[in-house]
């Protein structure tokens, strides 16, 4: 029997589906992180959303582990290297919240261009700013996305209805332009972006990946938007954009350092400095944590672990 422990809360849809399949399910969704050591020995299967990193060293506890499951679509806390080595199967469920990750962008993005924030705010001091919180128009503009995948598309497939122009970048690939998005190189796309949209998985060679050198490559300022990783653009590129005029407004649901209790001084002092800044609009890493995307996280998982299950 195929034995699998759950360590996270997820949505009771993926029980049923593990179940019929004659699969032992142990749902633990309060455990401690330090504690999963301590159970993970006889299990077959891991399923987390991103409790704790999984690395070699939980990883040699459990000599039966056959796969494990990210339920969600980032895999950069998990050591993928050494599950090769051991051939332990990794899955996740892009699938599962990308619509909730492409509407999210989208409405940062309407937010920003139209100062919704600044004026709501405004509005409740009973302050009735017209002209200064004029807006702009998605239409008149290009907007260009980096990490062409389901997240990516997602987001572009949104983008069909205010007849924007949109150019999709994605490193080491080609032939994924679609009706949704013209691909392009990064070149193309830092001549002509008026938006820059980041949907990149965190990985070696893209952390740090946006720079002020990078920034520079852009020939007019930009609206920019990461809902990927967020160490894809550390605190001092955004404040270097803010600061010289690169960056018009931004629109973070992520962070180079999420956990703002553990902020260094530096990373504090942007911090600070970004928070007070209207033109940045934040959001708590939420982009793809919908109520639905919840559920379908869940079955696209279930439906995934099935699958590989015939193969065991």
């Amino acid at each position: 029997m195929i034995k699998v422990l759950i360590i996270d809360k997820l949505h009771e849809s993926i029980f049923s589906l593990l179940e019929d399949k004659g699969v032992e399910v142990t749902y633990m969704p309060d455990i401690k992180p330090s504690e999963v050591a301590d159970h993970i020995k006889d299990y077959n299967g891991l399923i987390l959303r991103s409790k704790l990193k999984v690395g070699v060293d939980l990883l040699d506890l459990a000599p039966k582990l056959r796969f494990i499951a990210r339920a969600g679509a980032g895999v950069d806390e998990i050591d993928e290297d050494y599950l090769q080595r051991r051939k332990i199967t990794l899955l996740n469920a892009p699938e599962g919240n990308m619509d909730a990750v492409g509407e999210h962008t989208v409405a940062m993005l309407l937010c920003l261009m139209n100062y919704l924030h600044v004026g709501n705010a405004e509005v409740r001091k009973k302050l009735w700013l017209r002209e200064e919180n004029r807006g702009h128009e998605l239409s008149t503009r290009t907007v260009g996305i980096i990490g062409y995948g389901n997240m990516g598309r997602a987001f572009a497939q949104r983008l069909t209805g205010f007849g924007c122009e949109v150019l999709a970048f994605d490193n080491g690939k080609s032939g994924y332009g679609d009706e949704y998005a013209q691909e392009a190189s990064l070149e193309e796309i830092q001549e002509r972006a008026d938006v820059l949209s980041f949907h990149i998985p965190l990985n070696v060679d893209n952390k740090h990946l946006v720079s002020q050198e990078y920034l520079n490559g852009f020939k007019k300022p930009i609206y920019l938007l990461n809902l990927a990783r967020g160490e894809v653009i550390p605190f001092s590129t955004i404040e270097w954009g803010l600061d010289n005029g690169k960056i018009l407004a931004a629109g973070l649901d992520v962070l180079e350092n999420e956990k703002l209790h553990t902020l260094t001084k530096e990373q504090e002092r942007i911090f600070t400095k970004i928070t007070n800044d209207e033109r940045v609009l934040f959001t708590p890493h939420v982009g793809g944590w919908s109520f639905e995307s919840y559920e379908k996280i869940s079955l696209v998982l279930g439906r995934k672990i099935v699958n590989l299950l015939k193969t065991l």
